[in-house]
């Protein structure tokens, strides 16, 4: 191996939000994380709801101001439409 090509790799602390220090190496040097192995819904099995009710609130502020439209059939559009007591056939055509 060429000598003076590997990158320093001194020991780091890892910090997570919920107060976790994990102590190990690193060419990134100390920093910190928002969630760890200890935190994590996956690994102990407990399921954090996380602002749902801010997503739910932020949806409808922004959807209050535009109520929707009913769409209402075209005058044509009720006239082509088969008999409600009419029987289908082959490829959904109306039988008489």
């Amino acid at each position: 191996m060429k000598p003076e090509i590997h990158p320093v790799y001194p020991p780091s602390r890892v910090t997570c939000a919920c107060g976790n220090i994990v102590e190990t190496k690193s060419t990134r040097g100390s920093f910190s994380v928002e969630i760890c192995s200890n935190c994590h819904p996956f690994f102990t099995g407990k399921y954090k709801l996380v602002d749902t009710a801010g997503r739910i609130d932020r949806f409808r502020k922004k959807y209050a101001a535009n109520p929707a439209k009913e769409a209402a059939p075209a005058a044509g559009e009720a006239a082509a439409a088969p008999a409600a007591g009419a029987k289908k056939g082959k490829k959904g055509e109306a039988k008489a």
